[in-house]
């Protein structure tokens, strides 16, 4: 069994390898424009507050699961 998860491992890792270095590297025409003009700022932004809003909710249902748990033992 652990036999067959090295060889699973290694293939996986040899496909990602592959996947990374087929990616061409020229540069992206919309991300300079976005930069030149400032809005990337914005996507940046927006971005953030998504991810921190969903960081807050996460930590508020972890809190509230705790709390239900806690009152259920007693």
């Amino acid at each position: 069994m652990k036999y067959l998860k090295r060889i699973f491992l290694l293939l996986m890792t040899a496909f990602t390898a592959a996947a990374v270095a087929a990616q061409n590297a020229q540069p992206v025409e919309m991300a300079d424009t976005m930069r030149s003009n400032g809005k990337i700022y914005i996507v940046v932004a927006v971005c953030l507050t998504i991810l921190v809003g969903l960081f807050l909710y996460v930590f508020i249902i972890d809190r509230k699961i705790s709390a239900f748990e806690k009152s259920s033992k007693d």
